[in-house]
């Protein structure tokens, strides 16, 4: 777990990478900018120092996010992967945005509940591999031995349990309705997530997923995960009314011409050839 401001200036710099990347700049030349935008008390400026020279070498930065596992979590450098893929459908754009909402939550003080149901969102939303996903979440180190354990069982079963009743069954409602009836068992599993999480989970059982991760983020403020967004076809469609517009003027001034004194077609001679 890195400090606060570290988590800072990862959203900043993932943030500003996706708008540059929108500007089809290079990439190199992003991250010389970026690095000295970062803050020199950080480990951020070393950490860029290495990803462009192995974008240089390798001629992307995923592998390079990977090896630095001391400063980018392994979901960080899996999304990464995923989004540099030829064959993926993954957009490199949308995942530097998750990671960016990703590194804020962590500065605010995410919680470990909120973090992981983040990052299945991510899966979830984009399509992306539930079982090398959900074994990189498995690996931050926010989650404690409990909490990779039922992370891989979750790895494991998802598909084929509910994901609501999964997350019900580990929750401190669900101890409380087996209390309420007098059914606890003596041994029960480590309660991962509360009260307010269990209820909702409980509520969405059935349902679609997407569902459940939408009631947690209004009733609990998880944050949210970026979605793809529309490509603006204005900024193309703009450009293609001019040219209709200038060639219908030309038409309209050939029809007036034509109904005054005829149409002058000398003005529409070329030069004479050479020769």
């Amino acid at each position: 777990m890195l400090d606060a401001e570290e988590y800072i200036e990862q959203a900043h710099f993932f943030g500003k990478l996706a708008e540059a990347i929108d500007d089809n700049r290079p990439l190199q030349d992003i991250l010389t900018t970026l690095r000295e935008e970062a803050l020199a008390t950080t480990k951020l400026p070393m950490a860029i120092d290495f990803l462009r020279s192995e974008l240089l070498h390798a001629g992307g930065i995923g592998a390079g996010v990977d090896r630095l596992g001391h400063y980018f979590a392994p979901f960080q450098g899996y999304v990464v992967r995923e989004a540099e893929r030829d064959e993926g459908r993954f957009d490199l754009r949308v995942g530097l945005r998750i990671l960016q909402h990703q590194a804020d939550y962590r500065a605010r003080g995410a919680s470990t509940a909120g973090l992981f149901m983040f990052q299945l969102e991510a899966l979830c939303r984009n399509r992306l591999s539930y079982d090398a996903g959900l074994e990189a979440v498995a690996q931050d180190p926010a989650f404690d031995d409990r909490w990779r354990d039922w992370i891989r069982e979750v790895r494991r079963q998802i598909g084929l349990i509910d994901l609501a009743d999964l997350i019900y069954l580990r929750s401190e409602y669900h101890e409380q309705r087996l209390a309420q009836r007098g059914e606890r068992p003596a041994a029960m599993p480590a309660t991962l997530f509360g009260v307010r999480e269990g209820r909702i989970a409980w509520a969405t059982r059935g349902k679609d997923p997407l569902l459940l991760f939408s009631a947690l983020q209004r009733q609990l403020g998880y944050p949210t995960v970026p979605r793809t967004e529309p490509v603006d076809s204005t900024t193309q469609l703009i450009p293609q009314l001019v040219r209709r517009i200038e060639r219908l003027e030309t038409r309209l001034k050939l029809f007036e011409d034509e109904q005054q004194q005829g149409i002058d077609i000398t003005k529409f001679y070329g030069p004479p050839e050479s020769g």
